[in-house]
């Protein structure tokens, strides 16, 4: 029986029936609750908690063409990065010119992001990334990282999880990977404070956030090798990407 029902029932039982104006004061509270449960049931499910972020907005000056462009086996890097991430994130996002980009076909709802802060480098596309992101763990990847592998996407976000840190960054004996690694919404402010202060280097506007390093020995724990982190950034680099 419904609430409005035992409301009637019970007002017989006592010898009086209820208003029709107090019927339709319980309907609207009961159904309205009911809206606003499933409004808040549907925004869960349709809010991203996992959002990646292509950064593909560099010049590519010493490949001296388009590196999101460049095949490498078949694949071009662009389309590679975005079908890997496509496989762990709700939603996928290319940072750059969104003139270049026009005509991409993306693996989940996606689109273009262009930096506010043009010709500033990474930490530029990060900015951008965060202040258009509504999840609450975002994926950098830089498109030029041809190993980079769904499984060691999946691994980072894992890490970050399981913490409350507001970068999660892999290390290796080359140092931190910045550009491979998940960032929350707060870091949007550091970044953007850095970049007006004309300080462009991404792991330098680390200094004022937690940071959980995930160090070389635990990814190779996880069965991950330095090679996973090569950048294509010269015609050279795209061969000895070729014969690995």
């Amino acid at each position: 029986m419904s609430f409005c029902g035992m409301m009637t029932s019970r007002s017989r039982a006592n010898g009086a029936l209820p208003s029709s104006d107090a019927l339709a004061v319980l309907d609207r509270l009961l159904w309205g609750s009911a809206v606003d449960d499933l409004m808040l049931f549907h925004m869960a499910r349709t809010e991203p908690s996992r959002m990646g972020f292509l950064l593909a907005g560099g010049k590519s000056s010493r490949m001296g063409s388009d590196k999101a462009f460049l095949d490498c086996g078949g694949q071009t890097l662009l389309d590679r990065a975005l079908t890997v991430m496509g496989a762990v994130c709700d939603r996928v996002a290319i940072v750059g010119d969104p003139a270049r980009f026009a005509r991409c076909e993306f693996p989940k709802q996606g689109s273009v992001v262009a930096d506010i802060f043009p010709g500033c480098g990474p930490l530029a596309g990060i900015h951008a990334a965060l202040v258009h992101s509504s999840a609450p763990l975002n994926l950098m990847l830089a498109v030029d990282m041809p190993f980079v592998s769904g499984e060691l996407l999946a691994f980072l976000f894992a890490a970050a999880e399981s913490t409350d840190a507001t970068i999660t960054v892999p290390r290796t004996s080359r140092g931190l990977q910045p550009l491979c690694a998940v960032y929350r919404r707060d870091f949007c402010t550091i970044a953007e404070q850095a970049l007006r202060a004309g300080k462009y280097k991404v792991d330098a506007a680390f200094l004022g956030v937690t940071v959980r390093v995930i160090e070389e020995s635990e990814l190779a724990a996880a069965g991950f090798s330095q090679q996973t982190f090569f950048n294509v950034n010269t015609p050279q680099d795209r061969l000895d990407a070729l014969s690995k």
